[in-house]
């Protein structure tokens, strides 16, 4: 039985209210079960809150269960979700196309409870282990922070969830001063050691369970703050600077300050326009570097028009 500590959720798909109450009979003891009667409200409900499963109906009025299977894979925050395509055709070619398409298994009406059971069991569990291949191919050994490649993946995601919803994406890179300089003077042992703190330290200072801290490269990160305003994303990377302040790393070689600090640069699309992510980090790497050239330790910004 899956752990009823953290239950699995399964979202159900169907305009028939009685297929939905049968999933729901069945599923209820191992699983959360949510609910949705056509295409429309499913998409909705995954944006807010992803499921770890869905069980959709190929044959709804509007938006048809091939339809919205497609539009989930097409989005990067939604498309490992594994579809479950429901029907009550045996046809070979429902089968082909459905897999086409992106789904997972099948369940045909009428069901039977044992089999419901046993597919939808199975597609968890395979989530569950692809989920955890998935992190940790997305984590960066020294830090433990997130990869570049999470951080390519997330920009993108949040940039189009934020367009949706008309919210302003928030993008900080930090860079730490003199690094090369602090490699040569303490060894390379040491300075995979400051970054480690350093990664720390910013982890701790974005607390929001959508916020991303990732190691951009060398001694270089970067944060995404979906959700956020240029004064908000300002006031963290003011706050995250005096971190690292803090932590009096000395650096002997590192100019009149004699520790280790950071310089940051803050770039704010409210709210996203097109397709122009990249567009967000280029702004946020001029920042960046206007905060280099006027002396280091500190964050610069401005606001995209």
């Amino acid at each position: 039985m899956i752990d009823a500590v953290a239950k699995p959720l399964v979202l159900v798909i169907d305009d028939q209210p009685a297929n939905i109450q049968v999933l729901h009979a069945l599923l209820m003891a191992d699983f959360d079960v949510c609910m949705a009667l056509n295409g429309e409200d499913a998409l909705a409900l995954c944006a807010a809150r992803p499921p770890d499963l869905i069980l959709l109906d190929i044959e709804m009025p509007g938006m048809g269960g091939y339809e919205v299977c497609r539009r989930l894979k097409a989005d990067p925050v939604l498309q490992d979700i594994p579809v479950v395509f429901v029907t009550g055709h045996l046809d070979p070619e429902v089968e082909v196309k459905g897999f086409a398409e992106g789904g997972a298994d099948f369940i045909t009406k009428p069901f039977h409870a044992n089999v419901v059971l046993a597919r939808v069991r199975t597609q968890i569990t395979l989530k569950i282990q692809s989920d955890f291949l998935r992190s940790r191919a997305y984590v960066d050994s020294l830090t433990l922070l997130d990869n570049r490649r999470r951080f390519d993946e997330t920009l993108l995601a949040e940039w189009q969830r934020c367009r949706r919803a008309s919210q302003p994406l928030a993008l900080i890179l930090a860079d730490v001063d003199h690094f090369k300089r602090y490699n040569d003077h303490y060894g390379h042992q040491q300075g995979d050691a400051c970054l480690r703190a350093v990664a720390a330290t910013l982890r701790a200072g974005f607390v929001r369970s959508h916020d991303l801290v990732a190691r951009y490269g060398g001694e270089e990160f970067a944060c995404v703050l979906p959700d956020t305003t240029l004064a908000g994303a300002m006031q963290k990377a003011a706050a995250v600077e005096q971190a690292i302040r803090a932590l009096a790393i000395p650096h002997a070689d590192g100019g009149a300050d004699g520790i280790i600090t950071i310089s940051l640069g803050v770039a704010v699309a409210a709210p996203p326009k097109g397709d122009q992510s990249l567009a967000l980090l280029e702004q946020a790497d001029v920042q960046l570097y206007r905060a280099k050239d006027a002396g280091r330790g500190r964050a610069m910004s401005i606001l995209e028009p």
